[in-house]
């Protein structure tokens, strides 16, 4: 047995990760995409600069007829691998490496295929089948709080050529980052599409970059 309020929210370790390091980037990427099942890689650097990850987090979601992942799953994949990553790195608590938005997983298992808790169950008493519990309500606020933070899949624009590509680096001392088109172009063929530039907020977020006047 295990109880949920023990385990961190990615939210408050994403909280203590960025207050230790405020010049911080965090990159994900789609491992692997089915058409029910996601795997994404997180990548936590201290320095926005840096071009070697601090460390990293893997993940894995699939698509389910209710809860979250009805809608949210490869968001929710997102959270948990950014989750995992900051666990690697230290920002988890003794004994409790998974988060609580993981754990709520095993909690929301549907019978009779009980999960069990593999992280805090003894070795030997691993045939003991864990108690169901209410399922905390902070997935959703993580959630949010990761998207307003990297974005999602959702929020990648697009132009005549497909989705658009970010990419970001540093120049002359300044943040720089945008959405390029993915066009490959050749001599006599059409040109790529107007970037759209992103400017670093004072919060650490990407903004779209306003017009001058």
């Amino acid at each position: 047995m295990f109880n949920l309020s023990d385990y961190e929210p990615v939210e408050v370790r994403l909280e203590k990760f960025i207050a230790d390091h405020k010049d911080f980037r965090i990159s994900t990427e789609l491992e692997v995409v089915d058409s029910n099942r996601y795997i994404v890689k997180a990548y936590l650097y201290k320095n926005a600069t840096d071009t070697v990850a601090w460390a990293t987090g893997l993940a894995e979601e699939t698509v389910t007829s209710r809860g979250v992942n009805q809608t949210s799953a490869l968001e929710n994949c997102e959270t948990s691998a950014i989750g995992r990553a900051l666990a690697n790195a230290g920002y988890a608590p003794k004994g409790k490496r998974a988060s609580r938005e993981e754990m709520t997983k095993v909690v929301k298992a549907p019978a009779p295929k009980v999960e069990k808790d593999y992280w805090t169950t003894p070795f030997g008493e691993q045939d003991e089948l864990i108690k169901e519990v209410p399922a905390p309500v902070t997935i959703d606020a993580a959630v949010n709080t990761v998207a307003e933070i990297l974005g999602t899949a959702k929020d990648v624009p697009s132009c005549k050529h497909g989705d658009r590509e970010f990419k970001d680096g540093v120049k002359n001392g300044r943040a720089w980052g945008g959405y390029f088109c993915r066009h490959i172009g050749v001599q006599g063929s059409e040109p790529k599409c107007p970037t759209l530039w992103y400017q670093l907020s004072s919060s650490g977020t990407w903004e779209p970059q306003k017009a001058r006047a």
